[in-house]
């Protein structure tokens, strides 16, 4: 069975590892402890935020599963809220399981518990595995996206 929680403090090592268990971000993270402070920081920042979440999913004690929500107000839509999911992650070795696919109704479940519009996420244009999941479960790929790195310009 499996559980979907908020996040606590102690389940940071967790989630890096989750994060860090991932081709596509493979060593942009650091998982080995003692975590870098900056990770304890940033989860702090989260924590206090009523608009964001950290959630777990847990099977047993385990922990194989992560994403962020982030409710966003907006002026757009007669001042509709926006809830968005970043960095979805399922264990490696349980891909496949429709973990995803749970977690990711659950998380539109909360969004509209919380009085969303919409839903919305961005995934790289190479995760073509993740947009094929996404368009299974309904998703439209409808924008396109862009980043600008601060710290490199």
């Amino acid at each position: 069975m499996l559980v979907l929680r908020l996040a606590t403090r102690d389940d940071v090592p967790a989630i890096i590892a989750l994060l860090d268990d991932d081709e596509q971000s493979k060593g942009r993270e650091d998982a080995s402890l003692p975590l870098d402070p900056r990770y304890f920081a940033a989860f702090d920042a989260i924590e206090a935020d009523p608009n964001q979440e950290i959630i777990v999913a847990l099977r047993g004690e385990r922990i194989i599963g992560t994403m962020q929500l982030s409710y966003l107000p907006g002026l757009a839509f007669r001042g509709a809220w926006r809830g968005v999911i970043e960095a979805v992650r399922v264990a490696s070795d349980l891909r496949g399981q429709r973990i995803g696919e749970e977690m990711i109704r659950w998380a539109n479940d909360r969004f509209r518990a919380r009085g969303c519009r919409m839903a919305q996420l961005m995934s790289k244009r190479s995760r073509t595995d993740a947009h094929r999941f996404y368009e299974r479960l309904g998703w439209d790929k409808s924008h396109f996206g862009f980043k600008y790195d601060l710290e490199e310009r």
